[in-house]
């Protein structure tokens, strides 16, 4: 009889624990912007080979990922730059950690009445033209740096990212709205400085700016990444999500579909070790 309850408790149980195992493999990415389906499709096939479900999770703010990430509605999210990370994880409190480093999302000056950076500095002797940037705070510090870049303002001495109080004197006048709404007030204003994902989901070509962000792989504040639960750093899943997407599947589709507004990381590792590499050869070499 005995026997007979430990088969059928067994064979109740096992059920539980597959549904569990399935459970586990089920990955919920929290993504601000269509494009983000499209640069995780292939990543997504290609986990789906190994039993692991990867869904994103579309939010309409940047304000979002982060809150459900931390509260557990989703396993990871990846939408923004470490600046980003780093400034709304200490504001609010969420014990997040870095998963992963992707790509430089470009930021770029954009314009439906100038056709070139010297067209729109030229408007500035006669008055000052309006250009619409990014109202969140880390967004809008890096657009300060695109437009000091293209000489369009200056900048005092500042910690982290510039803010307007940092700003020293200015040929055009600020108009702060937020990110996903740049280029669409772009007709409305005389130039906008667009983030390179919102760029994209509106299809604008890469190479239509006036003027283009001098990016700096070697300091990370605006490179992006894949954020998960501190407690999750050593998921074996999370880390397997992450190293298919960090890989050629997704080069693929970013060099097919989004030329031009990505720097990824991984390519730039990737070089720089094959480099290291060949130099310990020739070393080797040379002193043999």
């Amino acid at each position: 009889m005995k026997r007979i309850l430990a088969v059928l408790l067994a064979a109740l149980l096992l059920p539980v624990y597959a549904l569990a195992d399935s459970e586990n493999t089920v990955v919920r990415v929290g993504v601000t912007g269509a494009f983000y389906d499209d640069l995780w499709q292939p990543a997504i096939e290609e986990l789906a080979k190994e039993g692991i479900t990867v869904e994103t999770v579309q939010f309409s703010d940047f304000a979002l990922p982060n809150n459900a990430l931390n509260s557990g509605d989703i396993e990871l999210n990846a939408f923004q730059h470490h600046a980003y990370f780093n400034n709304d994880t200490t504001t609010n409190g969420y014990d997040l950690s870095v998963l992963a480093d992707t790509f430089v999302i470009t930021m770029n000056l954009y314009s439906e009445k100038y056709d070139t950076i010297e067209d729109l500095v030229a408007a500035t002797e006669s008055g000052k033209p309006t250009v619409a940037v990014p109202n969140d705070a880390t967004n809008y510090g890096r657009a300060l740096l695109v437009l000091r870049d293209a000489g369009l303002l200056e900048l005092g001495e500042y910690d982290g990212t510039p803010l307007e109080e940092n700003i020293t004197s200015s040929k055009v006048e600020l108009y702060p709205v937020n990110a996903s709404m740049t280029y669409q007030y772009l007709s409305d204003v005389d130039a906008a400085v667009i983030n390179g994902n919102y760029a994209a989901s509106y299809g604008v070509d890469p190479d239509s700016g006036i003027f283009y962000e001098n990016i700096d792989l070697s300091d990370d504040k605006f490179t992006c990444l894949i954020a998960c639960r501190t407690a999750d750093l050593d998921n074996e899943t999370y880390k397997r999500v992450a190293e298919v997407f960090c890989s050629e599947v997704t080069s693929k589709v970013v060099e097919e579909k989004f030329n031009g507004f990505f720097k990824l990381v991984w390519e730039e590792d990737t070089a720089e070790d094959a480099a290291d590499t060949e130099t310990e050869v020739t070393s080797e070499t040379t002193e043999g």
